[in-house]
């Protein structure tokens, strides 16, 4: 069983990731706007499968690794600081989302493609290692399911808010992503929530 107060802390910390503009999200504006619904649809449960796959990786690994290294999880807090706070910069700074051009494509070929952009986006490898790992608790043992748990929230998450966007790209979806406004209050939300986290992992103390 995990908490269900680190549940609740989880989601909103996933929901900025998933709503943070980024090359998965813009590859399925990219399809929606060139491709249609069906193929954006496709390339975002792509991208899903992908972060299964890191988070599977990452599970595997760590559980090991804080067997024989239990200071691991202290040194891992601070890169999630780090990176946290580099996300929260960055997502001040990011520029209005420009739509991408990708060739229209079949489903199949879609999903592939979002598979791979995702895999290949060393950001997402990254924001793997340093952020999950905080909301995971060795004492309640299975690490690897607990990784997996959160995985499945991330998946889901940037499942339904790619399909969103790239559905809606030619349409309020488009003025939308080209709305410097939109972007900027976006920007505004990622990097608070972002920066809170970081602060929160900061004061954490290992037990």
């Amino acid at each position: 069983m995990m908490d269900p107060l680190v549940l609740l802390a989880f989601v909103p910390a996933a929901l900025a990731l998933n709503l943070t503009p980024g090359a998965d999200m813009m590859f399925c504006l990219g399809l929606g706007l060139r491709a249609g619904p069906r193929a954006a649809a496709a390339a975002s449960a792509g991208v899903a499968a992908g972060g299964i796959v890191h988070v599977t990786l990452a599970g595997l690994g760590l559980g090991a690794a804080v067997a024989a290294m239990p200071w691991l999880f202290d040194a891992i807090r601070w890169v999630g600081v780090a990176y946290l706070l580099w996300l929260a910069l960055g997502a001040l700074r990011r520029p209005a989302i420009q739509a991408a051009t990708p060739l229209a494509m079949p489903a199949r070929r879609a999903f592939r493609d979002g598979l791979i952009v995702n895999l290949l986006n060393p950001k997402v490898i990254l924001f793997v290692l340093a952020f999950v790992p905080q909301f995971v608790d060795p004492a309640r043992g299975a690490i690897l399911g607990q990784f997996l748990i959160f995985g499945l929230i991330l998946a889901f998450g940037g499942l339904v808010i790619n399909t969103a966007v790239g559905v809606f790209a030619g349409g309020l979806g488009r003025r939308l992503a080209g709305s410097a406004r939109f972007t900027r209050g976006l920007g505004y939300a990622s990097a608070l929530i972002f920066a809170g986290l970081a602060a929160r992992l900061a004061l954490l103390q290992r037990s």
